[in-house]
């Protein structure tokens, strides 16, 4: 059945965080060329995607320079409780130019088909900040070229929700952890850092 346009307020999904505003995106233009200059953007990179809450196109370019953590999620699933470590992560280390992205997912059948209620989930019950985009695949031949890109240069598709691919400032991927590594895991901390440290 063909997805229906969302229009998700503030009131439909309680505080959403500041990105979320449409009329107040300081860092979330919607265009590539907003923040960067022509040929600045990472390969990896060059994709758009509707955000969860107002379905709103999103270029993934105005993250260059950024750290990324590009997480698979899924509202019901065992490990949908990473939400709340994934907005710690993404809170701590913010200011040092993390960007937590997550991408709900229905390719493990644990995602809700109504963006609405995955946007509840997300920003209601587990207070998530950062940026969610609207069902997207994940894993084999439909795989969005994102993650395609990512399982090829990690080697490793995702094979349950919240696996983790951590993408260098220069958009490069570094590392694939697994869903059972946590936002807490002390590898997945240490990686982090050491790409926030790269220059």
């Amino acid at each position: 059945m063909k997805r229906r346009s969302l229009l998700l307020s503030g009131a439909a999904i309680g505080l959403a965080p500041a990105w979320a505003n449409p009329s107040s995106p300081p860092n979330t233009p919607n265009s590539a060329t907003a923040q960067n200059p022509a040929g600045a953007c990472p390969a990896l990179l060059r994709h758009t995607f509707n955000r969860l809450q107002d379905e709103k196109p999103q270029a993934l370019c105005q993250f260059s320079g950024k750290v990324l953590l590009v997480v698979n999620t899924a509202s019901y699933c065992g490990f949908t409780g990473q939400f709340e470590g994934l907005e710690a992560l993404n809170a701590k280390y913010a200011g040092r130019g993390l960007v937590v992205l997550g991408f709900p997912s229905s390719d493990f059948k644990q995602e809700d088909a109504d963006a609405k209620k995955t946007a509840e989930v997300c920003f209601n019950t587990y207070g998530v900040k950062f940026p969610m985009f609207t069902d997207t695949r994940v894993k084999g031949d439909g795989a969005h070229p994102l993650f395609a890109e990512l399982a090829r240069a990690t080697g490793s598709q995702p094979g349950w929700n919240f696996n983790k691919y951590l993408v260098g400032r220069d958009g490069k991927p570094l590392a694939h952890f697994g869903a059972l590594t946590g936002p807490d895991s002390r590898r997945l901390v240490s990686a982090i850092e050491s790409a926030l440290a790269a220059r």
